[in-house]
C-alpha cells in the first residue's frame, strides 16, 4: 500500500495565505523525509485557500525536497491550452527528472465568476475536455497522433522523459476516459462521499494498455492522532465546517477549534455526519491503517492513497502524517 498526501493550503480564519503557504512547504519536506510517494497541490480560484496555481508552487516544493513525487491533484484543462499545460509539466519534468506528476480535471475550481475569468473570449465545447487530453498525451509524447491539426509542434523544452499524469475524478465516466488514454485515475471519495467499487473497477476492466501500466488512487481526508477521542477532536472543526457550509452559511476559513467545540449539533446534524464518514478515515494509527486496509480490499487491486488532513494546528496535523507513516512502515 502507498500512501501519499494532498494539501490544498488552506487559510486559517484567524490567519492568512502566506502562513497557509508556509505551512505547505514545511508539510511537503517532512512528507520527504517521512517516506510518503507523492506530495501534490491543488487548483481553487478565489475562496479560504491560498493559491490557485499548481505548476508555480510545484517548482517550489520539488526545490525544497529530494526524494518524494510532486504533483498537481489537479491542473483544470478546460481553462487553459494543452500545449501550455504541457510547456509547463515539461519545465517542471526537465529540472526534477522522475519527480513530477501531472493530475488534471476538469471541474471548475472556483465560483461562477471565477470560470467566467479564466474562460473570458474563450468557448469550450463540451467535448472538448477528451480532445485536450489527447492533445496533452501528443505534446508530452506519451501519445503521438501522426496527423495533429498542428503538425510536428514541439511542446518545450524537448525532452526524453514525461511526468506521470493522472485524471481525477469521481465517476465511472472519469474512470472510463482515463482508462481510454492509459493513465492514472485518482477516484475523488473525499469528494464525491462515498466509496464505489464499481468506478475503479471500469477503470481496471477498460484500461488499455501501453507503456503503462493502470495506476488507482482513492483520495480522502485524514484525522489521526495518537488516540481514538483526540483524533475525533482534531476532525470537529473539518465537520462542523462542512455542516456550515451545506446551509449556505459563510465560513472565512478554517474553523478555530474552539469555536467548533462550542457548536451544538442538532439530530440531523448528527445524521448528516454520519453520512459523510465515507469521505474520510479517522482515529489512531493503528485503526487508520486497518481502515484503509480493508478500502484496499474492498477496491480490489493495489490502490494507493492520498490524504488530505484539514486539522487547524499545523503540528498536529504534521503529528497524524508522521504516526500513521512510522506505523505503515512498522507493518512493512
Amino acid at each position: 500500500m502507498k500512501l501519499s498526501i494532498l494539501d490544498q493550503s488552506r487559510i486559517k480564519e484567524d490567519g492568512n495565505a502566506a502562513d497557509a503557504l508556509e505551512e505547505t512547504v514545511r508539510l511537503a519536506e517532512l512528507a520527504d523525509q517521512l517516506g510518503y510517494t507523492r506530495f501534490w497541490v491543488s487548483e481553487h480560484h478565489a475562496g479560504s485557500l491560498a493559491h490557485s496555481s499548481p505548476e508555480l508552487l510545484m517548482g517550489h516544493l520539488a526545490a525544497k525536497t529530494s526524494r518524494i513525487r510532486i504533483g498537481s491533484g489537479g491542473v483544470m484543462l478546460p481553462h487553459y491550452s494543452a500545449y501550455k499545460v504541457a510547456e509547463n509539466a515539461r519545465l517542471l519534468e526537465a529540472l526534477h527528472p522522475g519527480r513530477i506528476d501531472l493530475g488534471i480535471g476538469r471541474a471548475p475550481g472556483g465560483m461562477p465568476a471565477a470560470k467566467r475569468a479564466l474562460q473570458e473570449h474563450k468557448a469550450v465545447p463540451e467535448d472538448w475536455y477528451d480532445r485536450q487530453i489527447r492533445d496533452l498525451l501528443h505534446y508530452l509524447d506519451i501519445r503521438k497522433e501522426e496527423k495533429h491539426r498542428f503538425g510536428d509542434l514541439v511542446a518545450m523544452p524537448n525532452i526524453n522523459t514525461a511526468p506521470s499524469v493522472w485524471l481525477l475524478g469521481g465517476s465511472a465516466g472519469s474512470a472510463g476516459l482515463a482508462a481510454y488514454h492509459g493513465i492514472g485515475f485518482a477516484y475523488a471519495q473525499f469528494i464525491r462521499g462515498d466509496k464505489d467499487a464499481a468506478v475503479l473497477d471500469v477503470y481496471q476492466k477498460a484500461f488499455q494498455e501501453g507503456k503503462h501500466q493502470p495506476q488507482m488512487m482513492v483520495s480522502l481526508f485524514l484525522f489521526c492522532a495518537e488516540t481514538t477521542a483526540a483524533a475525533q477532536a482534531l476532525a470537529k472543526s473539518h465537520e462542523v465546517a462542512s455542516l456550515l457550509q451545506e446551509q449556505g452559511r459563510p465560513v472565512k476559513g478554517m474553523l478555530r477549534p474552539d469555536k467548533a467545540a462550542d457548536y451544538k449539533m442538532s439530530p440531523y446534524e448528527k445524521e448528516r455526519l454520519e453520512d459523510n464518514r465515507p469521505t474520510m478515515v479517522i482515529g489512531t494509527p493503528t485503526e487508520v491503517l486497518q481502515q484503509l486496509e480493508e478500502l484496499e480490499d474492498y477496491y480490489g487491486g493495489e490502490v494507493e492513497f492520498m490524504l488530505t488532513s484539514p486539522v487547524y494546528e499545523e503540528k498536529a496535523r504534521q503529528d497524524g502524517y508522521r504516526l500513521l507513516m512510522e506505523a505503515h512502515q512498522r507493518k512493512q
